[in-house]
Order: C-alpha cells, then sequence, then structure tokens
C-alpha cells in the first residue's frame, strides 16, 4: 500500500505519480518489472482506475514507465540519471543582513534619474493608442528596429549630432551592452583599446563576448592617439562629448588625429558612445565623430534614450558604416530585435510629434538650474572644494583636499545617507593616478528641494577630517 491523503491539496493521481517515481529512481522497483494492473493498483489503493492511469501515463512521459500495448506499463531503467526527490519543504526566508546598511536619503550615483520628469502623460497616451488601435505591433518587427522609428531617429541624430547616416544604417537594440555584443562578434580576432578611467561596464562586455581589451591612459585632451598607436589595438572605444566619468570634451584637433589613426590602416574602427551629450548647458557640442568621418567612414555611433527618457525603457541604438552593414545583415539575419515594438512606435511617434524635443527643452533647463543651485551650495557649505566639468552631462568631479582621502569620503557619506563614488572605482588601472580627494557626484536623480540637506550632509561626513 502506498499512502495517500485524501485531505491533502496536492490530487490523488500526483501523491500516487509521487511516490512510485521516488520508487523507480531509488531502485525499489527494478527496472523490467511490471507495474500492478491498473484495477488491481486501484482497488489496492482505494482510488478510481482514471486516477491511476493519470499516475502511469506520467510516469511514462518522464520516462519512468513503459508502456506495453495489452501488456501494462512496465519500470523503465534510469542508468543512474534520475535521482530521488526530496520532500516538498516551503522556501525559507531569506537571512538577515549580518550588517545592516546605512539607509540611502540622497542617490549622487549616475545611473539613475529623477522620474518625476518622465513624460508619462503624453507617452501613456501615444501607447494606449496604439494598443487599441495598432494591433500589428503584436507581430514580429523587423530585425534592425522598425523603419519608422529608424527614420525619426536618423532625423534626430541629423539635426542635434551632426551625424550622417540613412535610416538603413541604424540598428536598434535593447541597451547600449547589448549592441556592443553584437558589434563584438563582427570584430572577432582583434583587440580593442579602453579609456582609462572609463566606464567599466565596457571592458566587461567586450571581454566577455571575446574582445581582448586593453588600456589607455587619457590626458587633457580625451585619449591620446600616439598612445592608441602604441598600444597595437585595431579598435577603440571612446566617449569624445563627454568622456566618463571626468567630463573632458575632447577637442577638434585630437578628434582629427584619432580618425586619422583609424583611417591609416584598414580593419580599424572607432566605437563612438554618445551617452549624454544631449545636456550641454553654456557650450555649444562639436559635431560628432561619425558625422566628421561621414556615413562610410571608421566610425560606429552609439547612442542611448536612457538619459534622456529613462533607463527602464530599454531603447538605444548604433550607427553602422556601409562596410559592416552588410556582415551585419548577413549574421543576425534570424535574430529577432530585441525592443518592444510597442516601446518602438511609442517612441517614433513621441519625436515625430515634436513631444521629444520640447521634452529634451525642459530637460536642460531643469538640470541646468539644478547644477547651478547644486554648485552654489556645495561650495557654499565646502570651503576649498573644486567642483570640475560642471557644464556638461549630469554629474561632476567633487574634489576636497583634506578630507581623508576618496574612499574615506565615500564611507562618510554613505554614513550621512549619501551615496556616491569615489573617482578611482573607474580606473581599470593604474590608479596612482587618479587625482586624490575626488569623488564622483551626479545629480540628475536629486531632488531640488533636497539640495541644502545634501550640501549639509556633506558637510557634516567631511567636516571631522578637515584642519
Amino acid at each position: 500500500m502506498i499512502a495517500l491523503d485524501p485531505e491533502s491539496r496536492t490530487p490523488l493521481y500526483e501523491q500516487l505519480y509521487a511516490a512510485l517515481a521516488d520508487e523507480i529512481r531509488s531502485g525499489e522497483r527494478a527496472p523490467g518489472t511490471a507495474l500492478p494492473a491498473r484495477r488491481t493498483m486501484a482497488a489496492r489503493q482505494g482510488v478510481s482506475v482514471n486516477t491511476v492511469d493519470t499516475a502511469y501515463q506520467m510516469l511514462a512521459a518522464e520516462g519512468l514507465a513503459e508502456a506495453r500495448p495489452r501488456s501494462g506499463f512496465y519500470v523503465q531503467k534510469t542508468y543512474g540519471m534520475l535521482h530521488s526527490r526530496p520532500p516538498a519543504r516551503p522556501v525559507p526566508a531569506p537571512d538577515a543582513p549580518a550588517g545592516r546598511e546605512p539607509a540611502v536619503r540622497y542617490d549622487l550615483s549616475t545611473g539613475s534619474i529623477d522620474t518625476a520628469l518622465f513624460p508619462a502623460r503624453s507617452w501613456g497616451r501615444i501607447q494606449r493608442e496604439l494598443l487599441y488601435q495598432s494591433p500589428d505591433l503584436l507581430q514580429r518587427g523587423e530585425m534592425q528596429g522598425d523603419e519608422p522609428l529608424r527614420v525619426q531617429i536618423a532625423r534626430y541624430l541629423s539635426a542635434y549630432r551632426g551625424v550622417e547616416c540613412t535610416p538603413e544604417q541604424i540598428v536598434v537594440g535593447a541597451g547600449i551592452e547589448y549592441l556592443l555584443g553584437c558589434l563584438a562578434h563582427l570584430f572577432t580576432g582583434g583587440v580593442a583599446a579602453v579609456e582609462n578611467p572609463g566606464y567599466t561596464r565596457t571592458r566587461a562586455v567586450l571581454q566577455n563576448s571575446g574582445i581582448p581589451c586593453t588600456l589607455v591612459d587619457i590626458d587633457a585632451s580625451g585619449l591620446p592617439a600616439e598612445a592608441l598607436e602604441q598600444s597595437g589595438a585595431n579598435l577603440c572605444y571612446l566617449t569624445p562629448s563627454h568622456h566618463f566619468p571626468t567630463g573632458i570634451t575632447m577637442p577638434a584637433p585630437r578628434r582629427a588625429e584619432l580618425l586619422a589613426w583609424a583611417c591609416a590602416l584598414p580593419g580599424r574602427y572607432i566605437l563612438e558612445d554618445d551617452y549624454d551629450s544631449e545636456f550641454r548647458f553654456d557650450i555649444r557640442p562639436l559635431p560628432s565623430l561619425q558625422g566628421m568621418a561621414g556615413p562610410d567612414g571608421p566610425v560606429v555611433y552609439l547612442t542611448t534614450f536612457s538619459k534622456s527618457l529613462a533607463p527602464g525603457i530599454r531603447i538605444a541604438c548604433m550607427v553602422l558604416p556601409h562596410s559592416l552593414l552588410a556582415r551585419y545583415r548577413q549574421d543576425f539575419a534570424q535574430y529577432a530585435n530585441t525592443v518592444s515594438r510597442f516601446e518602438q512606435q511609442t517612441l517614433c511617434n513621441f519625436m515625430a510629434g515634436g513631444y521629444f524635443t520640447r521634452h529634451l527643452a525642459r530637460m536642460r533647463l531643469t538640470y541646468k538650474r539644478r547644477m547651478e543651485a547644486f554648485a552654489a551650495a556645495l561650495r557654499h557649505a565646502l570651503p576649498g572644494v573644486t567642483l570640475g566639468s560642471v557644464h556638461s552631462g549630469l554629474h561632476f568631479l567633487l574634489t576636497l583636499p583634506g578630507a581623508g582621502g576618496e574612499h574615506a569620503m565615500v564611507e562618510a557619506a554613505a554614513r550621512e545617507g549619501v551615496r556616491l563614488r569615489g573617482l578611482s572605482e573607474y580606473y581599470l588601472a593604474r590608479r596612482e593616478r587618479c587625482p586624490p580627494d575626488t569623488v564622483v557626484a551626479g545629480y540628475s536623480a536629486l531632488k531640488e528641494d533636497d539640495i541644502p540637506a545634501v550640501a549639509s550632509a556633506l558637510a557634516r561626513a567631511w567636516a571631522p577630517c578637515r584642519p
């Protein structure tokens, strides 16, 4: 007899199946032996024949038993590959952390945004209309992204970033990391030069995709062409419009030198990451490297809507030169696009209706006011502080001599509920080159009403370390 519980929430056929499966896996029922006839088992267990038949069919479906016509069910040999399942137990609650981390009241990291600035009303209205009026968006779309969106992106990049391209050269994807992974496939066998300091995730993505990386130290104008030549790389990842994290804007002569490096030998390419060039407050941005090189130059242009809209929407794009486009289409022809078609068409209509440019204009004014207020509050609360690259992007470098060192500054700020990162965390090598007493302060997620409190919190955090 097999103990069955009619009061259990588990159906009787499942209880019977589980008990027999455990006996087979444990070897209690030897391979080749017959299971009791269905009517015999039903009478023995006091259940219906249908209950027994369902349990036997489940054993057969899992390969534990074999149904033989006009003969019954026989135990199958498991070859030691199947093991008895332990009895079901409730999932335990997670252990409480040994040491409670200080609560974060003010987030000065560079990856967050102020969600209150998201154009929820217009975005939501467009998306609702599409949901009811465009059921065709439920079907699979184009591999590179839907053409109407690529047309809008091409127009925007041409007007505001000087990018020369056609919609056919644009590939839409779910984030820069995904697109970098695709590009790595096209450059198999090469070596990539990465800025030091720089965006740590880029090196991880490239190396995880099989591209070895070499680190090249930047100077006051960005990545030097001479050092790049000496690195032996044939691929170079840059953030020329607003270097991350130092905020350096690469001047035109340096850009020309890097383009000359790329053009000197076939197979050399520059990956230009233009991640937040929309936010420049006092100076007009230089044209993109891609625009300087031309539509078939040795530059792959990448940009994202994470800063201008929201990182959770996961929409980014790259512009491929014609020399790479055919290879990309050949190798990725069977791939589906990684961005929802509803999100794609929402962004398309948002751009076509003029909402995007108006949204960016409001964002620039808001962030400019926030930057100026935050900088003024820090200078007042922290005598001797130096703020670098405040007029572009959504973060700046904060240097406070005598504050006890970068690590002490980050830890002390955390105790006051302020989250930020030290500059040395972005040095992938040669951290001794990092300026001392310097942290990276982002303000994109900072509420304007919280600015005085943040400045006061940092003053309390760092005051004990200063003379």
